[in-house]
């Protein structure tokens, strides 16, 4: 089976129920790939992190679609999608349509809408407050996410894994161990990023992200999402798919191959 992704009908409005289900990614994927090969790696980048693309047909004169396209991003990278970079994307996404008949008349963002907690006004008002919760505030203001030792995670797969880190760190010498850091916002040039796990050993610092089952497609975006990791000064960045992972054992495995590379 062949891993391309699939693409919509091109002879069919892509707001049709045939072509709804794939045009998202297939117009950010494809437009993100050209703009790279253009060499507008910037422009790339930015594609890869917007979350999704609501596509509608806005115009049908002269036999001609005109479509309304609305990037949705998280709402700390929702600043930077300013006028000059989202015509920028426009750019790319009208040479992708380019002899079909399609083109890009509008395109605009829009930050993702946060899920809302019942406790949301005590949330946000301790959001900024210095507890030791103030970190992974995107989580924070969601409901139903794992908390444990104080820290917040997006998911039990993410919790699994910290809780072999925390194993990992008191079978060490106390003047040896490792810090565990879970969704710390973390500032790299131009981007702002919550790494899943920042690891700290030995004066050195590497990243664990975890993909869930939901993640797939998304090879592009962790790509350059991981240079600009190696760029600031991690040293590893590795990826834990939990699709291949079967057993605890397999996870206990997958953390000591990372600190042995951490420590070289």
């Amino acid at each position: 089976m062949s891993d391309e992704l699939p693409s919509p009908n091109m002879s069919r409005p892509l707001d049709t129920p045939e072509n709804a289900p794939l045009v998202s990614e297939w117009l950010l994927g494809t437009s993100a790939v050209l703009a790279y090969h253009l060499g507008k790696t910037d422009t790339a980048r930015m594609i890869a992190d917007v979350s999704s693309a609501e596509v509608r047909l806005w115009n049908t004169e002269y036999g001609h679609e005109g479509y309304r396209i609305v990037l949705v991003m998280e709402p700390s990278l929702y600043p930077t999608y300013t006028e000059r970079e989202l015509e920028n994307i426009a750019e790319v996404m009208r040479d992708v349509m380019w002899g079909s008949s399609k083109s890009v008349d509008e395109l605009v963002a829009r930050p993702s809408i946060p899920r809302l907690g019942p406790d949301w006004r005590g949330q946000v008002k301790t959001a900024d407050s210095p507890k030791p919760s103030n970190q992974g505030r995107k989580v924070q203001l969601e409901p139903g996410h794992p908390v444990e030792d104080q820290l917040r995670f997006t998911n039990e797969w993410e919790l699994d894994v910290y809780r072999v880190l925390r194993e990992r760190q008191h079978s060490l010498p106390d003047n040896e161990t490792i810090g565990i850091m879970p969704l710390g916002g973390m500032r790299v040039r131009g981007w702002t990023f919550e790494p899943d796990l920042l690891i700290t050993h030995r004066g050195y610092a590497g990243v664990i992200e975890i993909d869930g089952p939901h993640h797939k497609g998304h090879a592009g975006r962790d790509h350059s999402r991981t240079r600009l990791f190696l760029h600031s000064g991690v040293k590893v960045v590795d990826r834990l798919n939990v699709e291949e992972v079967k057993s605890r054992a397999e996870v206990e495995k997958f953390v000591e191959d990372f600190l042995a590379q951490l420590k070289r």
